[in-house]
Order: structure tokens, then sequence, then C-alpha cells
């Protein structure tokens, strides 16, 4: 299957317009005419990832997260971003990234359904039209109310991470839940003024955290990679059932840090 027909298929499902006007979504590198068999998912194009790709003879690496954010002036093994490109381009391998358009369009939605947060709407809209309303995160009522300290142990169990930090008096009661995968601390606000009672989110920093809980709303923290990583299974099965000629290789998880 061709490059440039997957490529089709991707962006008819998270439209590369939806994405933030400073992201930069897409193809990052690569022939748009290469004949794809394997594709390799991962959250981020690290050089252990590309290295993996290579090793299993990958034609296509789709990422979360952006290799290439910032301009880039040379392309050479002398810098670690240049030297994921070199190794990209000398394995004929393809790089595609599904950045904010997939915050909109699944990542969302997809942590929302895994907490059981019941008639989610958007948190942030992002787009609006006649017909839809999309944008960034979810809120709504939890299926079932508990404390803070219950409902930080249910986002840990629930995205299957180590642990996570909350901000906020333990007994409190948590009846609506925002959650916006990844960073959210830029949501904060928009989350106070839509009622949710805690955020759960990821990179929340002490003062960010402490300022929160005096504005009134409670936090979960479960770390940017905890809730983001859903992307490799959301979109195993997206290809799997979307284009099932394509063979699907899938990052090991692993936390991305270590705790002691």
């Amino acid at each position: 299957m061709l490059l440039s027909d997957i490529i089709e298929r991707l962006e008819e499902f998270c439209p590369p317009s939806f994405a933030q006007n400073w992201d930069n979504v897409g193809l990052q590198a690569g022939r748009s005419t290469k004949e794809v068999k394997t594709v390799y998912l991962a959250l981020d194009a690290t050089s252990e990832v590309v290295s993996d790709a290579a090793r299993v003879q990958a034609d296509l690496i789709i990422t979360h997260h952006p290799l290439l954010f910032s301009g880039i002036k040379h392309v050479t093994d002398r810098d670690f971003v240049g030297k994921r490109i070199v190794e990209l381009l000398r394995n004929d391998m393809a790089l595609y990234s599904m950045h904010t358009n997939f915050d909109v369009m699944g990542m969302a939605g997809a942590a929302a359904e895994e907490l059981g947060i019941l008639r989610p709407e958007v948190l942030e809209v992002t787009y609006e039209d006649d017909i839809s309303r999309e944008g960034l995160g979810r809120i709504g009522e939890l299926a079932e109310h508990m404390t803070l300290h219950d409902c930080a142990m249910f986002v840990r169990d629930t995205f299957r991470v180590p642990h996570v930090r909350y901000y906020g008096d333990p007994e409190d009661m948590i009846i609506i839940a925002a959650v916006l995968p990844g960073s959210g601390k830029d949501e904060i606000d928009c989350a106070i003024r839509a009622g949710a009672d805690v955020l759960i989110t990821g990179d929340i920093t002490h003062h960010v955290g402490i300022d929160a809980v005096e504005k009134g709303i409670s936090i979960i923290d479960a770390g940017h990679y905890g809730v983001e990583k859903l992307f490799v299974p959301y979109m195993r099965d997206f290809l799997s059932r979307e284009l099932p000629l394509l063979k699907v290789i899938c990052e090991r998880e692993k936390e991305p840090f270590t705790e002691v």
C-alpha cells in the first residue's frame, strides 16, 4: 500500500486542520510514494524507537509527538534530531505524526471512555460548525462518585501507571471530572469555568498545582506519558480495522523515567 494512500486515510480521521497552529503534524520524513507493508507505532520517535523500527524492517513509523517542532538548518549525525532523521532515511523509513489533531479527534474521547465519564462534552472547543463541536479534553459526570483520594487510585489503576500525584483535600467528593491527556496546565481555568471538581492531566508543577486548589479545583497528575500512551493501542486497533493489510508492530510500553 502506498504511503500516500495511508496518509489520506489517517487525515480523513484526524484532519491536520484540527491541529493547533503551533504544532507540526503530518509527514515528518520519507517518500509519499513508498510502498508500506509494516507500520511501527510509538508515542515518540526516540533513537531507541527508530533503531527498533529499523530492526524489524518497518516501512513507516507513526508517532503521537512530532520529531520536528521547530526549524532545522542541518540534517547531519551531529545532533540527536538530525541523527534520527539520517537513520530514518538511511533505512528508507517514513515518519508520520498525529499530535494535537489526534488529541482533538481521538485522545480525549478515548481517555474519557476509559474513565467511564458519562455523556462527555468537549472541555475546550477549538472547532465548531453547524454539525459538531470539537476540541481538547472532555468533561462529564463520573459513573461512580468518590473521594479525591479514591479517584486518584482509580485513575492510577485505569491508566495502569505506577503512581499519580494529586492536589487537594483527599476527602473532597468528586462528581464532575475533566480529563486532558498530556500537559493540561493551560486548561485549568477552562475546567473551573466548566464546573469540574477535578482535572485529570499531566505535567503539573508545584505552583500550578497549589494555585489550582486555591482557585477551587483538585488536580490529579497521571503524567504526560501515563495517559497519552493510549495512542498506541488506539491506533493499533484503528489500523487493524481500517487498513487490515498492514502489519502493525507496537512500541513496548515503558515509563520514560525511573523513581527511586
